[in-house]
């Protein structure tokens, strides 16, 4: 004989799932494009790291972390930013900024990813542990530094980056010059996408005091983002050379040249949808330098 649900028991299994919801949300599980923006480059790590063939185990901790590490950094930065979220029309409705989530909740729930990250860390070699507390330092400096410094994307890019160095480690027991020049790649490529980013943002964050490169660049916003694109390109070159990598991944730089000039003409006119829009391109841009260096190692 089935027992059937009392309504006391429906109401806690609805507050249950309304709750999962909120700590999803906090997590940013329903925006997936900073994960895609941190999962492209360590899979280009894990990949060169591995000459083509990267540990299996290394793989899945690397691909885990990158998920508990993000959304453990979005509920962190929502908690140092809930008192500027409020503020700003695209971030008033996040979970802390709208009283959704307590500020104890987040700090709960972001302290229960970084336990998980460390357990996943854990199962790495010593000089992989040691390069993750730099990386975790610099994941929880960031929400704060674009209070005090002029440009706190280059900041964000460090810790977005750093995941390269660490994949070297884990996968060589190393981190060689070519793991440096890829984390400098990466650390560009991160200032580019974040400044389109605060591009969208710029009105409101220059009203509630909050500084970032679109601020600092200003009218150079676009011909500094082209600068450094171009830097990018060189450094994407300067790794294939050192690499080894093929013809594949030259036709995948081509690619990515292509989808510069494209988001060129999104941000010319620094329009915010279409800065943002900008922003969320680049996912496409990580998933092609991939695909290259992927075909590299398969069709020689």
């Amino acid at each position: 004989m089935q027992t059937q649900p009392t309504p006391q028991n429906k109401s806690f299994l609805k507050e249950l799932q309304k709750q999962a919801g909120l700590y999803a949300r906090l997590m940013r599980l329903d925006r997936p494009i900073g994960i895609w923006l941190l999962l492209w480059p360590t899979l280009w790590g894990l990949w060169i790291a591995g000459n083509g063939h990267p540990d299996s185990v290394v793989f899945i901790v690397f691909v885990a972390g990158v998920i508990v590490m993000r959304s453990a950094g979005c509920v962190f930065n929502d908690y140092a930013d809930r008192g500027l979220d409020p503020q700003v029309a695209r971030t008033k409705n996040r979970p802390l900024a709208s009283g959704d989530v307590k500020p104890f909740e987040a700090l709960v729930l972001c302290g229960a990813l970084l336990l998980i990250a460390l357990g996943l860390v854990l199962t790495q070699n010593t000089l992989t542990i040691l390069l993750s507390l730099a990386g975790a330092g610099l994941t929880l400096i960031y929400p704060f530094a674009k209070r005090f410094f002029v440009a706190p994307q280059f900041i964000l890019g460090a810790a977005f980056g750093w995941a390269i160095p660490m994949a070297f480690a884990a996968q060589t027991g190393e981190v060689p010059q070519l793991a440096w020049l890829i984390w400098l790649a990466v650390a560009i490529w991160a200032v580019v996408y974040d400044t389109m980013y605060a591009m969208a943002d710029r009105a409101d964050d220059l009203k509630a005091g909050v500084k970032s490169t679109a601020i600092l660049f200003g009218e150079l916003d676009v011909y500094i983002i082209v600068l450094l694109q171009m830097i990018l390109v060189l450094a994407l070159k300067l790794i294939g050379d050192q690499a080894g990598l093929n013809g594949w991944y030259s036709l995948s730089l081509f690619v990515v040249i292509g989808m510069m000039i494209y988001q060129y003409f999104l941000i010319k006119d620094r329009e915010p949808e279409k800065c943002f829009a900008a922003f969320l391109h680049n996912r496409h841009v990580g998933s092609v330098v991939f695909i290259g260096i992927l075909l590299s190692y398969t069709l020689y």
